[in-house]
Order: structure tokens, then sequence, then C-alpha cells
């Protein structure tokens, strides 16, 4: 069964000033549609043809390289745009609260000291790929990885639930943000949805 690009939960001018319309419509109209279209291509007639995303990212490492780079895409940025919302929606708070906000005291001092280490982590990524919010052995974790790779894949350096990833690829911030990956970064928590991050937390 083939697979199919959802559409954005908010509009594509929602995330403003912060993520630009242009970046938004080019980011998940064309390049996050390319990666399902490719994927459909790559399991077409094979016997991944119908296992699900998750199955298929889980066995990234035993997978066609066309596979793996696609499915990890499509899921990537499922999960990407269901971690954001529209500045001054119910679901933006400045920051977490509850169990979260307790854990994330816990595992790295303060949130804001938390802001400070997940913001390097993604400037820390060479070239293209993701920053991640984890949880491994009940505690969470930062952790990061290359392309379209994921926590959940057998191939990643560090496994884990993740409960929120942001995209560091140039494509994500380009337009706007030209080279200033920092910049990027330190935006995005304008349009966190903590609601969303904190769910995933409690299931995890």
């Amino acid at each position: 069964m083939a697979f199919t690009l959802a559409p954005l939960p908010y509009a594509h001018d929602a995330l403003e000033p912060h993520i630009d319309t242009l970046t938004m419509q080019i980011h998940h109209g064309k390049h996050h549609q390319a990666y399902v279209d490719n994927l459909n291509k790559a399991i077409a007639g094979s016997p991944n043809e119908n296992k699900s995303l998750e199955e298929l990212v889980a066995v990234a490492g035993s997978i066609s390289p066309a596979v793996r780079n696609n499915g990890g895409g499509h899921w990537n940025h499922t999960f990407f745009w269901e971690s954001l919302a529209k500045p001054g929606a119910a679901d933006v708070v400045n920051a977490p609260s509850g169990k979260l906000a307790d854990a994330i005291t816990a595992a790295f001092g303060s949130f804001d000291e938390f802001k400070t280490k997940f913001g390097a982590g993604g400037v820390g990524r060479f070239g293209s790929g993701w920053v991640w919010l984890i949880v491994k052995d009940g505690k969470l974790e930062i952790s990061s990885t290359p392309n379209q790779d994921n926590p959940l894949m057998d191939v990643a350096e560090v496994k884990g639930t993740p409960v929120l990833g942001v995209d560091v690829w140039e494509h994500a911030y380009y337009l706007k943000y030209q080279n200033k990956r920092p910049d990027y970064l330190a935006a995005i928590w304008n349009v966190i949805n903590w609601n969303k991050v904190a769910a995933r937390f409690d299931a995890a």
C-alpha cells in the first residue's frame, strides 16, 4: 500500500515570522513529497511493500539506502510537522510543565540549560541531519543523527524514543536564516508544540 503525504496540521504561513511561508511550502510540498514519492518507488514490488513506516525504520540497517533514506525522511518530517504549532496557539507555551518539565530539570539542570544543549546538538551536527530529545532507559537525552536517520533505527548511534526532533538540513531554514543555523535553532522555540511533546513523553 503506497504511502501518502498528509497535509500540514496548520496553514503554510502559521509559523511566521519564525519559519517563513515559502520555506514551509517548499519544505512540505516539495522536499517531503519527494521522500514519499521516492519511498513508494523504492518499495514497489519488493517484500517491503506491505510494511508500515515504523517497521521499515526499525530495520534501516538491513534495507536498501533508498528505502532507509526516504523512509526516514517521511517519518522524520511527519514527526517534525506535528512538533510545531502556530505562535500564540494554546499548544505553544513558554515552557513545558508537569512530568516533562521535571524530567528536563532532572536531566539538564533547567529548561534554559536544556535549550542551550539542544541548540548545541543541532549546531554541532556536521552537514545535514536532525537533533532529538529522546527517552532512553527512562531518562531524557539529547542526540543527533545524520541525513534522514532517527533514534528508532537499528543503526542509530544513540537509540531511544523520540519526543522532539528538529530538522537541521539547510532546506529547513536557508531561505530565511541563510547559513545562520544557530539563529534558526533559537527561533524554533517560539513554535514548539509542548503539549504534543509532553504527550509523547507520557507515552514513552
